[in-house]
């Protein structure tokens, strides 16, 4: 049994529909979570939000804040509630119009994030990884440069490197000052180039992590992503983050060890989605730990992690740290 003069600290950074999966699950444990989150996104009700209200794209955040909330079950809907119609409001969330709302009145995006939190009784803490709007750009390795977090994926060549505009970006200090006083951070689930690697090339974010005393967990994807990973083994996840913000960023790897059934694998092959390869090996040659575990939940016929059983060996991993 263990014994805590304070619950331990685990900053979890990441963004898209990955990092809502694991923070359902582990905010049933006793662990002070932080959640670091892109804000990179261009795309969809975010993106028409960034461009007409000029406020950073309010999207993934409010997937996490949803994920952490505890309130009744209706209002959890009405944030998450989306627009369908013919007219300008067709497509909005309702919860990226408030976040966008309660920025104009707070005057700051964080500040705004902050205020909803205390509305949706939001367990933990959710930062933006910079309060200010930036853009994603993807250098292909045929040297082309696509500009916009929505259309790095369209291009379909592998990508050599990804980098933000503008030249200057300040990180959310709270963002950097939660990572150097953090237990444990974790990265992931989530699109690598679009999701992850947005957060941690915010200058001040990246450093924090290659600096933390933290134990340094990096989730795997269970599927490769058409346009972003395409053939990529675990060991390339890791090669790409040692690449953009060096070595010394992860310490160990959780990756997927269960089979996924043959008619959902083969419904993934025709969007040219295969599961990605856990290469034990190569990743033990690069100096982390590798807990390979069957952590996918196939039911919906959508692949994703089985949050509760990520979380429990997250958990396992705190016990067993601390």
């Amino acid at each position: 049994m263990m014994e805590y003069k304070a619950l331990p600290k685990v900053v979890v950074i990441g963004g898209g529909t990955g990092l809502p999966v694991l923070l359902r699950g582990l905010k049933r444990f006793p662990v002070n979570i932080t959640a670091i989150v892109t804000v990179a996104d261009d795309g969809g009700s975010s993106g028409r939000i960034r461009e007409d209200l000029r406020v950073p794209p309010p999207g993934d955040i409010r997937n996490v804040l949803a994920a952490l909330s505890e309130v009744e079950p209706l209002i959890l809907q009405l944030f998450q509630h989306r627009f369908r119609s013919d007219g300008e409001l067709s497509g909005h969330s309702l919860g990226n119009l408030m976040l966008a709302a309660m920025t104009n009145i707070t005057g700051n995006f964080a500040r705004a994030v902050q205020e909803m939190s205390k509305v949706l009784n939001v367990k933990g803490t959710v930062l933006p990884s910079s309060n200010q709007i930036v853009m994603l750009h993807a250098e292909l390795e045929d040297g082309t440069v696509i500009s916009g977090e929505s259309k790095i994926p369209l291009a379909g060549k592998r990508i050599k490197r990804v980098f933000l505009t503008p030249d200057r970006i300040d990180p959310l200090p709270e963002a950097v000052r939660s990572i150097e006083t953090a237990d444990f951070i974790i990265v992931g689930p989530g699109s690598l180039y679009t999701s992850i690697l947005p957060n941690l090339l915010v200058p001040g974010i990246g450093h924090a992590v290659r600096q933390a005393k933290a134990r340094k967990i990096y989730i795997c994807n269970l599927m490769t992503q058409p346009g972003e990973t395409d053939g990529y083994k675990a060991s390339d996840h890791i090669q790409a983050i040692f690449d953009h913000i060096g070595h010394a960023s992860i310490h160990q790897i959780i990756v997927n060890d269960g089979a996924i059934p043959e008619e959902i694998t083969e419904k993934y092959k025709k969007e040219t989605s295969i599961p990605v390869l856990p290469d034990v090996d190569n990743l033990v040659r690069m100096g982390l730990d590798v807990i390979s575990e069957p952590i996918a939940d196939y039911k919906s016929g959508i692949v994703r992690h089985d949050s509760l059983k990520l979380s429990e060996i997250i958990f396992q991993i705190i016990k067993e740290t601390l």
